[in-house]
């Protein structure tokens, strides 16, 4: 890896996905372990957040940090800053995972929806194993155009984008370790 999205190392989990650092999931999170701790609307997550974004900025010379490294720095810092009471209420999960329907789709290769529809079972199959609680799927619509293998839009393409809709919600309703994943597909 040479190029980091925004100057952050990955994050890695102890099944070993990588997640790119988010700097909103790293808000919440600390803003959900102070609320827990009984400090609601807490005066310091802004600024706990900014810290632990910078020093995550700093560490370029790694180009991944084990997740539970991330989480030892978190309560270590809220520990020196004397809130040693939010830290058992810290314990994220992994930040959410972010897929490309269209990268899929090109290494499946154009026309080939079976292909297609194998590789994606097979990713989501792999990120419900992580555990991760957020699932972002993206470039739905330029995805159908290159399985179609069209320029504009047809009704043909209303179908696929259907198809893979409900195939995406039937892979991970079906996954019987799902407690709770928010997801979206644009």
């Amino acid at each position: 890896m040479v190029a980091f999205k925004e100057e952050f190392p990955y994050l890695r989990s102890d099944s070993g996905q990588l997640f790119e650092f988010n700097r909103d999931w790293l808000h919440a999170a600390i803003k959900q372990a102070a609320d827990r701790a009984g400090y609601p609307r807490w005066w310091l997550t802004e600024h706990v957040t900014e810290s632990i974004t910078f020093y995550m900025r700093l560490r370029t010379d790694e180009s991944v940090v084990a997740f539970s490294q991330l989480n030892q720095t978190v309560r270590y810092v809220l520990k020196v800053i004397g809130y040693n009471e939010i830290v058992p209420h810290f314990s994220p999960a992994p930040p959410p995972i972010s897929v490309s329907l269209y990268e899929i789709a090109e290494e499946a290769g154009a026309g080939y929806e079976l292909a297609f529809f194998d590789l994606l079972e097979k990713r989501v199959a792999a990120i419900i194993e992580t555990g991760a609680t957020g699932l972002h799927f993206f470039g739905l619509q330029p995805t159908i155009k290159h399985l179609r293998g069209v320029k504009t839009w047809t009704r043909a393409c209303d179908a696929l984008r259907e198809e893979v809709t409900c195939f995406i919600r039937e892979k991970i309703c079906s996954g019987a370790e799902v407690a709770e994943l928010n997801c979206s597909i644009r």
